[in-house]
């Protein structure tokens, strides 16, 4: 079975399309009209390729590469009959068709070198340095692990592990797998399906994070046409016939061109079909596809201000369907996506949908990471030792969300429990962004949690989390969050505080849920003593039978049975209550204290209660309610102008967050 039946054969499209189609390139392209024996022949049109993005780059260096790899692989076949020669060239050529950079290119002619071949890395370092070998060295260390089921968790630690420093072995690793997955058909139906459900779990998602839509959507088609190929087949007739008549899309098309001319807008406008898969989900969705389904309309322009520019014509001149609009220009996605999306109604009803984007967003939305060219290289047009207020673009090569994974991977206990984790993870297509205080800001999968942000925010540190305060207002720490949040944490004094189990009910991050189980793991007796003190105070639970408060009773957690009222003259064992004098009458205070609910709070109130110089006469503690907790104090002053003093020294406790009179 050749290449191509294990994707069937795409139809031909009529309208222009601006993707970079990187099926086109084949064996044809590769090699060149010329016998097997001129091969030298292909580098060719990689170096064409290379030149299109990058007019000034040095090819000799991949000429040299090219030899290299050629003479070490001669005489290998690949399953499908051809030299091995053709993969790595057809890796590169894809990497160059993106726009990679020189020593890219260079790390992926010779990526099975070290493999395959006599070819050491001390070779590859000293012919073509040691970036090119480090790339090299990585993809190798990918390419040793076997990709059995029970490999997989390791095989995708160790892919983490091995790009941790540069996302370009990832992007080689990619492309590798591109030309497998086109090439697929020449194996068992069940190793091809095995290989394409890996491929659809963990790449095509890295290859979401790492803004590659091509080689994204390459994939997600070819891994379709093999997991379903019943459904594959009923979408190619479907394209097939929408592309067989007219396209309302061809009329808006002329009418969004019309109105750009007019307003005096250099445009360039374009119907960009949708893939298989894409066209797959809207009938899903949708049910019965509309004849603007099979495609949207694509505007390219020069600076960023032409996209609001378009965008407002299309707003007055068309009727607009408001909730179709997004603006990944002003706040771009956490893959360097940028673009305007919109939706107008066009002659007869017809909807279509209109992405908005200047050129160069097009380039990155298309390649992703693999566009930025060499992400070592200094950036010119940025100011002397400028640093940019989003980590998650601070360095390309190493993008916020990946720091993350590799963060907890370090932390998962076990393989399972990464694979897992990392599965869930990269299942969560959309992200929010919150602002800190100091104005930085956390990315975060939405629906995410103040644990989440607490625990992204400050690490193992966020254990000792007591709440948070959201957009300026009190919030527990099950709050979810929304895009645009400000988020303040509020931590205790106590370092050795400990999280609550029911965290990992909000908890939607992999870094939450990792230190939130683990500080469990490593304090089993905390966490006994944590999950006795969580049943005794659930909402509905009773205090111990005969538990008084003041006597040798642990007071960790919540500190006393709820709703337990403290006959007046009886006070915890502080020894500084005493029961008032009737003289006295005039120095007694009831007191509102309201707190979230942690460890030690009544000994610390306590505490701050007798520093103020004043006695307990009686206690009442309520039932939490989502880990809140109200208390009322009847106190005995010693002199009652210490009352603002003693409402300071109890505002001042870790936890409380207001103090009121009665």
């Amino acid at each position: 079975m050749s290449a191509e039946a294990a994707n069937p054969g795409v139809p031909v499209r009529k309208r222009s399309r601006p993707r970079i189609d990187l099926r086109r390139l084949g064996r044809v392209a590769l090699l060149g009209p010329v016998s097997r024996g001129r091969l030298p022949d292909a580098i060719g049109h990689v170096a064409e390729a290379h030149r299109a993005h990058h007019p000034d780059a040095d090819l000799s260096v991949l000429s040299r590469a090219y030899v290299l790899a050629e003479s070490s692989h001669r005489g290998q076949m690949r399953k499908s009959g051809e030299p091995f020669i053709t993969h790595p060239l057809a890796v590169t050529l894809i990497l160059a068709e993106l726009g990679a950079e020189t020593t890219t290119l260079t790390a992926s002619l010779l990526h099975d070198t070290v493999e395959d071949t006599e070819v050491t890395l001390d070779q590859v370092s000293e012919e073509f340095g040691e970036e090119v070998s480090y790339l090299v060295d990585g993809v190798t260390k990918l390419e040793k692990v076997d990709y059995g089921d029970a490999a997989e968790p390791e095989t995708f630690r160790k892919m983490l592990v091995a790009t941790g420093n540069d996302v370009r072995v990832m992007s080689i690793k990619l492309a590798d797998r591109l030309h497998n997955m086109r090439t697929l058909g020449v194996m068992r139906p069940e190793k091809q399906a095995r290989i394409a459900k890996v491929t659809r779990d963990v790449l095509i998602p890295l290859a979401e994070r790492l803004g590659v839509q091509a080689l994204k959507t390459e994939l997600e088609d070819l891994v379709f046409a093999i997991l379903r190929p019943e459904e594959h087949a009923h979408t190619q007739t479907l394209i097939a016939e929408s592309e067989s008549g007219h396209s309302p899309l061809d009329t808006i098309a002329q009418n969004v061109r019309g109105v750009l001319h007019e307003a005096g807008i250099t445009a360039e406008v374009l119907i960009r079909p949708r893939h298989f898969v894409s066209v797959h989900r809207v009938r899903m969705k949708r049910g019965e596809l509309r004849g603007t389904d099979f495609g949207r309309l694509l505007v390219l322009v020069g600076e960023d201000a032409d996209c609001y520019a378009v965008l407002g014509e299309l707003h007055t001149c068309f009727t607009p369907v408001i909730s179709e609009f997004k603006d990944f220009v002003a706040a771009p996605k956490f893959n360097l996506y940028q673009s305007l999306h919109t939706a107008v109604v066009g002659p007869g009803g017809a909807v279509a949908e209109v992405l908005i984007r200047t050129h160069r967003m097009h380039k990155v939305a298309e390649a992703g990471v693999v566009a930025l060219g060499n992400p070592y290289a200094p950036d010119a047009t940025a100011p002397a030792g400028e640093e940019p207020s989003d980590g998650e673009r601070a360095d390309p090569t190493r993008p916020g969300w990946l720091s993350r994974l590799l963060d907890w991977q370090e932390s998962a206990p076990d393989p399972d429990t990464f694979w897992s984790t990392l599965r869930a993870d990269l299942a969560e297509d959309r992200e929010i962004t919150v602002f800190r205080t100091d104005g930085r800001t956390l990315v975060l999968p939405a629906g995410a949690s103040c644990v989440d942000a607490a625990y992204a925010q400050y690490g193992d540190g966020a254990h000792r989390c007591i709440g948070a305060r959201v957009n300026g207002r009190l919030a527990t720490l099950a709050t979810p969050l929304g895009d645009g949040d400000t988020v303040q944490l509020l931590l205790a004094r106590d370092t050795a505080s400990g999280p609550s189990r029911e965290w990992l009910d909000h908890a939607r991050t992999p870094a939450a849920r990792i230190a939130i189980a683990g500080w469990f793991d490593a304090h089993p007796e905390d966490a006994a003593s944590r999950d006795a003190e969580d049943a005794r105070y659930a909402p509905g639970a009773e205090g111990p039978a005969g538990a008084e408060p003041g006597g040798d009773r642990d007071t960790g957690g919540l500190d006393w049975p709820p709703s337990h009222s403290w006959p007046p003259g009886t006070a915890p064992d502080t020894g500084d209550a005493a029961h008032p004098g009737a003289d006295a009458s005039e120095r007694l205070v009831t007191l509102v204290a309201e707190s979230f609910g942690r460890p030690r709070l009544l000994a610390d109130l306590t505490e701050a209660i007798a520093t103020a110089d004043a006695a307990i006469v009686s206690a009442t503690v309520e039932p939490p309610s989502e880990q809140r907790v109200r208390h009322t104090y009847t106190l005995q002053l010693t002199d009652a102008d210490g009352l603002p003093a003693l409402v300071r020294a109890m505002r001042d406790v870790a936890g409380v967050y207001d103090v009121s009179r009665a």
